[in-house]
């Protein structure tokens, strides 16, 4: 599966960006979805996981009240709202696949990747 990402951008703390992830392939009801982020010199993180249902959620504990993760599966579309921003949330955000059982957090658990999209927070 061929992962696009998109949505990211300039705004201001306290403001809010939708990201998007269209998917290729006729089998992304099946895979559970992770959206994950990277800032300079750090390490990747997860910031949210889906379920392939969507019936299952996961949120780092930075982003938990603040950000929402979501699927369409008939459009193949997976979707990050963020809301009430912090500069500390600035870093490249990816989404990727996971096939499983059940969702997991952990990068090294994820299949195919995305190339990325910036998110830029200022204070």
């Amino acid at each position: 599966v061929q992962l696009q990402a998109s949505g990211g951008g300039l705004v201001q703390a306290g403001g809010s960006l939708r990201l998007s992830c269209a998917a290729s392939g006729r089998t992304f009801n099946s895979y559970h979805m992770g959206w994950f982020r990277q800032a300079p010199g750090k390490e990747r993180e997860s910031v949210a996981a889906i379920s392939a249902s969507g019936m299952t959620t996961n949120y780092a504990d930075s982003v938990k009240g603040r950000f929402t993760i979501s699927r369409d599966n008939a459009k193949k579309m997976v979707y990050l709202q963020m809301n009430s921003l912090k500069p500390e949330d600035t870093a490249v955000y990816f989404c990727a696949t996971r096939s499983g059982p059940v969702i997991r957090t952990a990068p090294y658990e994820y299949d195919s990747w995305g190339q990325g999209t910036q998110v830029t927070v200022s204070s």
